[in-house]
């Protein structure tokens, strides 16, 4: 358990790592360079007619270095998600093609839990940490132990509300991204409203750009931020509802396909 945890942890935070990379290359050399353009030529145009009123874009709400880090959290929270969809996948696909095909009417008895307990050590290694495979394992172990059904159906219930607990747990990380990305925006807003209020001795003499840099600053941090972490939101809630699912049934599944055939004498 503990080669996983560090696996994990390294894979996480080497995805956390790529990403920032890439996003900041991404930012360096087109994103600013982009966003500095259409605001000079913004400005060119109102210079060159006081009528005209300046667009948005974009690029222009992303520039700035609190949108930069909301985003590599939002793409590392999505990554992530990813890759937990894709571990959970497994788990399903393995439930739903069954692992102990227990012949109608027949019953396995105390003496049967070695026999098949040996038929899931012969899985791979991969397949026999699933959840599916783990639960049918517990199961036949404590009821071989025991030789009382009613044991082993209360050890798999157990089992499985450990399991929903650690699945939860490894949420942890999209969570803190779910925090932290607001946290960013917050941290741009201060920053902004701290440029305005800089710039208002110069905005009574007439110069108003200072301000509203700083408030566009202000504003564009907190409106990326929250778009990220509400879109971020539905993606926990959903992965939520799958390890839910998935614990449940299997639950059920070895309640049907093991317990329901199990006989103490």
């Amino acid at each position: 358990m503990k080669d996983t945890y560090t696996r994990d942890r390294l894979l996480n935070f080497g995805l956390l790592l790529v990403l920032a990379v890439l996003i900041h290359a991404v930012y360096t050399f087109h994103v600013r360079p982009v966003a500095a353009g259409w605001q000079a030529r913004q400005q060119a145009s109102q210079a060159a007619n006081a009528a005209y009123k300046p667009q948005r874009s974009v690029w222009v709400i992303l520039k700035d270095p609190e949108q930069e880090v909301a985003i590599i959290l939002g793409l590392w929270a999505f990554g992530l998600a990813g890759l937990k969809v894709r571990q959970l996948g497994r788990h399903r696909r393995q439930l739903d093609a069954g692992l102990l095909k227990v012949p109608e009417g027949y019953r396995i008895l105390p003496g049967d839990v070695r026999e098949y307990s040996h038929r899931l050590d012969a899985l791979a290694v991969e397949e026999r940490n699933l959840i599916p495979a783990r639960t049918i394992k517990r199961a036949l172990k404590r009821f071989g132990e025991t030789a009382n059904v009613q044991d082993a159906a209360t050890s798999v219930h157990d089992y499985c509300e450990s399991e929903a607990s650690r699945l939860d747990s490894e949420l942890s990380l999209i969570r803190f991204c779910v925090w932290a990305i607001p946290a960013v925006g917050f941290v741009g807003t201060v920053r902004g409203i701290g440029e305005a209020l800089a710039g208002a001795q110069m905005a009574l003499r007439g110069d108003t750009g200072p301000v509203t840099s700083g408030l566009g600053v202000a504003f564009n941090s907190t409106f990326v931020a929250l778009i990220i972490s509400i879109i971020l939101m539905y993606v926990v809630h959903e992965l939520q509802l799958r390890q839910e699912r998935l614990v449940l049934d299997t639950e059920q599944h070895v309640d049907d396909a093991v317990i329901s055939n199990l006989q103490s004498r």
